[in-house]
């Protein structure tokens, strides 16, 4: 199974690919999608769809993993990184993969072990479980993670579901 991760923003958002087979995870492909300060809002939610659009039909993931928005002190910003998630939701649902959506605390918890790691630990930590990977900053550590993240959920949905049968 592949799966796509990502880490929203109007500026940055950050991907990540993984293949999830069992209990091994490796790496495929990371990155960012940057959008041009410089344009307007709505040209830069359009270069993202567009990015988002050619990297899914690149890679044709199997699942889709979302990082869920954080309020943070700033409306306008909070406001522009909603707009960014949804046009990513969007793309990846357009696709017809599954899309899974994770809180920040929930992210750093399945990857690090607690829910308040810092930025430094969960890259460490995302290096750790993808060993050789060449991870192209924070954001795309990120979306590794969240990535990561939905492996073990899902994995953990699987054997539920098996022993439910039992």
């Amino acid at each position: 199974m592949i799966i796509l991760g990502l880490d929203p923003g109007l500026g940055t958002t950050g991907w990540g690919l993984i293949r999830a087979e069992g209990n091994r995870l490796s790496h495929l492909a990371n990155g960012q999608i940057r959008t041009d300060t410089r344009e307007a809002l709505a040209q830069r939610l359009v270069a993202l769809d567009a990015a988002l659009t050619a990297l899914i039909a690149a890679h044709n993931p199997d699942h889709a993993a979302v990082e869920e928005v954080f309020v943070n002190s700033n409306p306008q910003s909070t406001l522009k990184l909603g707009q960014a998630r949804g046009v990513v939701l969007l793309g990846a649902a357009r696709s017809g993969m599954s899309v899974g959506e994770y809180a920040a605390r929930l992210v750093k918890k399945s990857v690090v072990g607690v829910g308040n790691a810092s930025k430094d630990q969960v890259h460490a930590m995302v290096a750790r479980l993808l060993p050789g990977a060449a991870i192209s900053g924070p954001d795309a550590a990120d979306a590794l993670a969240v990535a990561i993240t939905h492996a073990h959920m899902f994995r953990s949905a699987q054997q539920l579901s098996e022993r439910a049968k039992l």
